[in-house]
């Protein structure tokens, strides 16, 4: 696949990729060579003559195929402000124009150098064929841009819904316990109630907004922290929660709605399940260019809740962590001696300054 690009005005998504970046380059030179094998392989009469023509033929293509590539580089912020279908059609026709351009050159320097033997078609059978070859295939690999580029907007209008979905995951016995907490406070800690009641409209504020794709991890933990404070109303001394995360940095960052889900399931599934409650705790490391978040707490070993709330949260959160990251973030979960651990693994990009 095509290195990723920019997010247009359209789709979300970027349509062209990014031509500067040297894996698209790889692929350009690769599926060049490809041509020139092919073409080769069509055009060779079995004269024994298969490696010169070969050589000739790559020639060829590969200089138009990075002649092109370096001018897409340069020109795609302004194609991609053109839209899909004009992108497209401009797109086309500029590797149309700058095919012909390099065939027409390579004639004249041939004709030059009196080397005609290196292209021994005559000029308007080269110009024609290096047309007709040139558009069919631009033609399909515009075509595998846009399908390409309807996949990519599928993905993230997918993860979009992803987001939504667990926002509604804000589970109603939550919202009752909430009220029924600030309801008691208001005759014995009128000021703890209204404190309570900015909280829970803080978090419904952070968790029911407009979905985005990535939080930076100061914005995770301030939101995890909100629905702490409310849980700690309920629960008291039963909930210990120790935030170690000192060793990443806050601008670091991951999918949006990742540490509240998390700390909402250690409590509902461990410790609010335990007479004497229990400890949750998040720790973080940096080993070198990766960052890892894991987050303990102790679950009961005779009570067990139903368990769809929860694998639909942690699903969602490593179905994101794979999409945010290109395969790169993982969620790994472990349960053992009476203990839930989950660990989250992603790179270390940092929101700009």
């Amino acid at each position: 696949m095509p290195a990723a690009a920019e997010p247009d005005h359209d789709t979300g998504h970027a349509y062209l990729p990014d031509f500067c970046a040297p894996g698209t380059v790889f692929i350009v030179v690769l599926v060049a060579e490809l041509v020139a094998i092919v073409l080769t392989l069509a055009a060779h009469g079995g004269d024994g003559q298969f490696l010169i023509s070969l050589s000739k033929t790559s020639m060829f293509v590969l200089w138009l195929a990075l002649l092109s590539a370096a001018v897409i580089c340069q020109l795609r912020p302004y194609l991609e402000r053109a839209g899909k279908m004009l992108a497209f059609v401009l797109g086309f026709a500029l590797l149309v124009v700058l095919s012909l351009v390099l065939a027409e050159g390579a004639w004249q320097t041939m004709a030059w150098l009196d080397q005609s033997s290196i292209i021994k078609a005559p000029h308007s059978t080269f110009i024609l064929r290096t047309f007709a070859i040139s558009a069919i295939v631009t033609a399909l690999f515009m075509r595998y841009l846009y399908v390409a580029s309807e996949w990519r907007r599928s993905i993230v209008l997918e993860a979009q819904a992803r987001i939504s979905a667990l926002q509604a995951l804000i589970r109603p016995h939550f919202l009752f316990n909430s009220m029924n907490t600030i309801a008691s406070l208001t005759r014995s800690n009128p000021e703890q109630a209204e404190e309570a009641v900015e909280d829970l409209s803080d978090l419904l504020r952070a968790t029911l907004s407009s979905p985005r794709d990535l939080s930076t991890l100061q914005q995770e933990l301030e939101v995890a922290e909100t629905y702490q404070r409310i849980e700690q109303l309920r629960l008291g001394d039963r909930l210990r929660v120790r935030w170690e995360l000192s060793a990443l940095p806050m601008t670091a960052l991951l999918p949006t709605l990742t540490l509240q889900p998390l700390l909402e399931n250690a409590i509902y599934h461990g410790v609010e399940l335990l007479p004497e409650g229990g400890d949750v705790v998040a720790t973080g490391r940096r080993d070198g260019t990766t960052l890892e978040i894991r987050i303990t707490n102790p679950v009961p070993n005779d009570k067990v809740r139903g368990v769809d709330g929860n694998q639909m949260a942690l699903s969602n959160i490593q179905q994101r962590f794979e999409l945010a990251f290109a395969g790169n973030g993982r969620v790994d979960i472990d349960e053992s001696d009476g203990i839930f651990t989950v660990t989250l693994r992603f790179p270390a990009e940092e929101q700009p300054a």
